[in-house]
């Protein structure tokens, strides 16, 4: 099975229900860790205030760190490798990345990268041409 494990930047809880507003990316992040966690999967989820440990102890992303600074977190790990900066994966490619059965995450709501490519496996809010 991939080892997946998450970076992310310094925030005061990782559910996104923390705060005046819910962000609504963080708490499909947290949906989707907590629906592959009850299906045998785990990832790493690392946040820099509550480990910073751990991005000291990780020599990828401490380097990474280093030469792009805390904005260009999250960083998303696969097996010891970089694979996304500076935004979380899409339903589909934590489907892709841990190489899970689609069933393990189903069909969870607010997949922003999704809405954004429209299935064309683009991000960015357009179609790649």
């Amino acid at each position: 099975m991939k080892k997946m494990q998450i970076f992310e930047p310094a925030m005061c809880c990782s559910t996104g229900l923390c705060g005046v507003s819910v962000d609504p990316e963080l708490l499909r992040v947290s949906t989707v860790l907590n629906t592959l966690k009850n299906n045998g999967v785990q990832v790493g989820r690392f946040n820099l205030t509550n480990a910073p440990q751990e991005f000291v102890a990780n020599k990828t992303v401490n380097e990474f760190v280093r030469e792009k600074g805390a904005d260009g977190l999250p960083v998303i790990i696969v097996d010891g490798n970089i694979v996304i900066t500076g935004r979380y994966p899409s339903n589909e490619e934590f489907i892709k990345l841990l190489e899970v059965p689609e069933h393990f995450i189903g069909k969870i709501a607010g997949d922003a990268e999704a809405e954004k490519s429209k299935g064309c496996g683009c991000s960015g809010g357009g179609c790649c041409s």
